[in-house]
């Protein structure tokens, strides 16, 4: 999927194959149409994209404002404000109150205002930028994104036309992987491939992430290097883990899965995590199921508020270990 211009070898790949044209996005169809629409009708209204991280949001508007304007008037016409802005109301009061108010001379049209990250906003902020927005409609326009839909007040939800970004499933993914890979001349075998899908959970901009980074420590990218690079337990120490709590003693077990956390530097979250998808996997009867599911689910809140990761491997163990005592019963 070529760019429309040469990128740059110094960037980082996610800024170096960010779309930079509507039609160079690899998803959300429906949502490029409805936009590329409302551009054509010149109705564009305030919008609100809302969605995880890494599925297309912020490349999407910023494809929208190259199509609107110019390259000598996006500088002029267009307010980024991300994550890194102050988000109190006195950046409302201030620099979007003065660009929002201001007509330029000589150009006709409306500004677009740009708010990623929004959901960092203060309710004062959100507040003050309700009567904003319905007051510079005709000179503004306004595109608010964040991640999470709850944390934006009612109010601003309700003057703005929303978009739900989904994570990005394999089939879009794909494409835009491997001709990344094909650009920068990486070798990545198959089971890579799937192992850098798997660990991003619909997120293109992990994908690349991981990507540059397992290319640039290893010779091949593959699902070992993957895993390594990016700290997470492989899918073999998970059923090891698994197999060593439910046919060992307690002491093997505590001794083992310790070494093998001490060894690869491993997060008990995140074998935690990789255990539960793994116990919906197997076919174990429905009380089994629920119980290991609740007690697992015990561990992890303990673990969020800052417990001792040796405390909770001792109950992750004795819950496994109870299970597997109950279906010898």
């Amino acid at each position: 999927m070529p760019a429309s211009e040469p990128p740059k070898a110094n960037l980082p790949w996610v800024e170096k194959y960010r779309p930079k044209g509507l039609d160079e996005l690899i998803s959300h169809t429906d949502i490029i149409r409805t936009l590329d629409k409302f551009i054509k009708d010149d109705q564009l209204p305030h919008l609100l994209f809302y969605g995880p991280p890494g599925t297309g949001k912020t490349s999407t508007i910023l494809a929208c404002a190259r199509k609107i304007y110019s390259s000598t008037q996006l500088n002029s016409m267009v307010l980024e404000l991300n994550a890194s802005d102050d988000r109190g109301i006195g950046i409302v009061r201030g620099v979007i109150l003065n660009f929002a108010s201001t007509r330029t001379i000589f150009k006709g049209g409306f500004k677009l205002i740009i708010l990623d990250e929004a959901d960092a906003m203060t309710s004062d902020a959100q507040n003050a930028l309700r009567r904003i927005i319905e007051k510079y409609t005709e000179n503004v326009r306004f595109c608010i994104i964040c991640n999470y839909l709850s944390k934006i007040i009612p109010a601003l939800q309700s003057r703005c036309t929303r978009f739900r970004f989904a994570p990005l499933s394999e089939e879009q993914i794909m494409p835009r992987l491997n001709y990344v890979i094909d650009q920068e001349k990486v070798t990545v075998t198959e089971d890579g491939k799937q192992a850098l899908i798997t660990l991003a959970k619909g997120d293109m901009r992990k994908v690349l992430n991981i990507l540059q980074s397992a290319s640039m420590a290893y010779d091949e990218v593959n699902e070992n290097s993957v895993y390594l690079c990016t700290g997470q337990p492989l899918k073999s120490d998970i059923m090891h883990i698994v197999n060593w709590m439910m046919n060992e003693d307690f002491k093997t077990a505590y001794s083992q899965i310790l070494e093998l956390k001490t060894a690869k530097g491993l997060a008990l979250e995140d074998i935690l995590t990789d255990v539960h998808a793994l116990v919906h996997r197997i076919d174990y009867p429905p009380d089994i199921r629920i119980h290991l599911l609740s007690k697992m689910a015990d561990v992890e809140h303990r673990l969020s508020v800052g417990t001792s990761e040796k405390v909770q491997l001792s109950s992750l163990i004795a819950a496994f270990q109870a299970v597997a005592d109950k279906m010898v019963e």
